[in-house]
């Protein structure tokens, strides 16, 4: 608990201070007189004075401000030309505009320092979409689809890989999605309801690639799957007749059969063969002895390689982000996907304790969601700002402060709804709230 609170106020720390330092920076550079650059809010801790500005540290680590000259339309305003209300509104767009930018600069500069050091991805990712296996009793059984399928859409987006098509059906969950296929060169379409999975409600209709693990290694020399003939590099295909695909089902399969003989079906120089084993018992579960690989590629690019890599990446998880954001308008996302801060705490703790790597690419993620969220035309928000002064730009004339103050009351509804929902979500994945929820029992 206590290390993924540390986490938290490490990431959202750092998330924070790069947006506003994206205001502050661009503020001084105009030559606007910044008031108050402060990370967190509520009372300060920590404070000092540098020039004309007073830099501090608040006592509750979720959010933070710049304050400038001139910002609060309340405030009386001598037209100096250091007030932000004073500047053109093309430098106060870009004042506006450089919290986000520098958040999506920071998650390409982080997601390039994670590709630079090279990973393992699996082999399947960029193959097209090929039905290899489709799982007893899932949504794809019932919905039609078969082993040797072709997915090419997902609802209206089309998917190309494998890749594609787990971003584009997650975030679809207990929604029905019509499923576009290539069946025999002739195009099919299914409509599928994607069974929400582990507690960030991930949409999984229940195939899978045509890959399978292999045997990385024997870990005893007399141990039942040395005795029975299994050797490194058989290919496992499948278990008492169920196809294997990831070495997770083969672990897990393993296991549940102590003491109880299993048959299992590899490939071993490209011909099939059949092997029985009796995992041995150890406690409540069985083991036979051997280590197991999933199917990866080594990917290892140069710095400008980690680059292109990760500019290609932002754009792509901005792309889902967006349709991610429509679909909970048009209601083809669950509201249930949204996380507010108990479970990014808690998602901090564990990819903390992955290692440097995963936290990386965790802030990465949560940095292109902050830029590219208050980029939303919502009043409050930096969009909501720069959408105001859009229409004044349109209108030709300022809008009156009843309306801004009109437009500002709708945007904070908006968010404390959406606050309710995230906050709601967060307490339903913990396990003791379950039971205070309508329905359960």
């Amino acid at each position: 608990m206590i290390n993924s609170l540390l986490a938290f106020v490490f990431v959202l720390g750092v998330l924070v201070f790069v947006h506003e330092l994206g205001h502050f920076l661009v503020a001084r550079m105009l030559g606007v007189r910044v008031i108050t650059f402060c990370i967190g809010m509520g009372p300060k801790l920590l404070k000092f004075r540098r020039g004309d500005t007073e830099y501090a540290i608040a006592a509750f680590p979720i959010g933070g401000y710049v304050k400038m000259a001139g910002e609060n339309p309340d405030e009386p305003k001598t037209g100096a030309h250091d007030e932000f209300m004073s500047r053109s509104k093309w430098d106060r767009f870009r004042i506006l505009a450089a919290g986000p930018v520098m958040n999506i600069i920071l998650s390409v500069g982080l997601m390039t320092i994670v590709l630079a050091q090279g990973a393992q991805v699996p082999i399947f990712e960029d193959d097209p979409v090929d039905v290899g296996v489709v799982t007893k009793a899932s949504p794809a059984e019932r919905g039609g689809i078969q082993a040797g399928d072709r997915i090419i859409k997902v609802g209206s987006q089309r998917v190309a890989t494998w890749e594609q098509f787990f971003l584009a059906i997650g975030g679809r969950a207990d929604r029905d999605v019509p499923i576009t296929l290539l069946r025999q060169g002739r195009e099919t379409v299914v409509t599928v309801r994607p069974e929400a999975q582990t507690r960030m409600q991930i949409g999984d209709i229940g195939v899978l690639p045509n890959v399978h693990p292999s045997i990385r290694s024997l870990l005893e020399a007399n141990g039942p799957a040395a005795k029975a003939g299994v050797k490194v590099n058989d290919v496992v295909l499948a278990l008492n007749g169920e196809p294997i695909v990831f070495s997770w089902q083969l672990s897990a399969a393993i296991r549940t059969h102590p003491d109880e003989p299993i048959t299992l079906k590899v490939e071993r120089d490209g011909a099939p063969l059949e092997i029985v084993v009796t995992p041995r018992r150890q406690g409540e579960i069985g083991l036979i002895g051997i280590g197991i690989q999933d199917p990866f590629k080594l990917v290892k690019p140069g710095p400008f390689g980690a680059l292109k890599l990760s500019i290609e990446r932002n754009v792509q998880f901005s792309g889902l982000i967006v349709r991610t954001i429509g679909g909970l308008l048009t209601r083809e996302t669950s509201p249930k996907q949204l996380m507010g801060p108990v479970a990014i705490a808690q998602m901090s703790g564990d990819f903390a304790a992955a290692g440097w790597i995963a936290l990386c690419t965790f802030m990465a993620s949560l940095s292109l969601n902050l830029g590219l969220l208050n980029l939303l035309p919502i009043p409050v928000l930096d969009g909501g700002h720069i959408f105001i002064m859009a229409v004044e730009g349109l209108v030709r004339r300022d809008l009156s402060m009843k309306m801004k103050e009109r437009l500002m009351m709708a945007g904070f509804v908006v968010l404390m709804v959406l606050m309710v929902t995230v906050v709601y979500n967060d307490l339903a994945r913990i396990s003791w709230f379950e039971r205070f929820m309508p329905g359960s029992r």
